[in-house]
């Protein structure tokens, strides 16, 4: 396993090791040990959860603001452009955001620790993204921060209207959202 550190120190981008010979490949996808002593994560994973989306589908930018999730993020068909945005009050990159392509080729992941916003789009035609989470899912306690916030000013690579749900089309504005202090 390859750690890549990111722009923001908390946030980590991580290569399996890739087995392949011309019957396909293996990976480990996840191992406690070894994520803890590569990479220095010790948090326990309690959900997987798995999305397929079309392209130009943007998701996000989410986070909960009471069971706070970390996710492990990876790509299994498709690439999509993910984002991870620091929104810890006290952080020295507080309002600070890093991206990276994850995809089926690449077979990256992205860390994305507790006290940040997450989101994706779909650059592909279609992709499939898997993630685990820290903590379970507590809709009364999720938040969507807008995902063209302009303090916020991500580079999405969008080459055409994004397709968004109800839910992130009411995203909150930087600015007005509730943070972790």
């Amino acid at each position: 396993m390859n750690i890549l550190p990111t722009e923001i120190p908390d946030v980590l981008i991580i290569e399996p090791r890739v087995f392949q010979d011309d019957r396909g490949f293996f990976l480990e996808s996840y191992n406690g040990k070894a994520f803890v002593e590569k990479a220095g994560i010790t948090e326990q994973f309690v959900q997987d959860n798995h999305s397929r989306s079309c392209q130009n589908v943007l998701r996000g930018l989410h986070y909960q603001i009471e069971q706070v999730q970390g996710k492990l993020v990876r790509a299994i068909m498709g690439t999509v452009f993910d984002v991870a945005v620091d929104i810890r009050k006290q952080s020295p990159t507080f309002g600070q955001w890093v991206s990276c392509l994850l995809s089926a080729e690449n077979k990256r992941m992205l860390w994305v620790p507790a006290g940040f916003a997450h989101g994706f789009m779909v650059v592909s035609e279609v992709a499939e993204v898997l993630y685990k989470t820290t903590d379970y899912y507590a809709p009364q306690h999720e938040r969507c921060i807008l995902w063209n916030d302009p303090d916020l000013a991500i580079d999405w690579p969008i080459t055409d209207e994004p397709i968004l749900s109800p839910k992130d089309k009411a995203g909150k504005p930087f600015k007005s959202a509730d943070l972790y202090p």
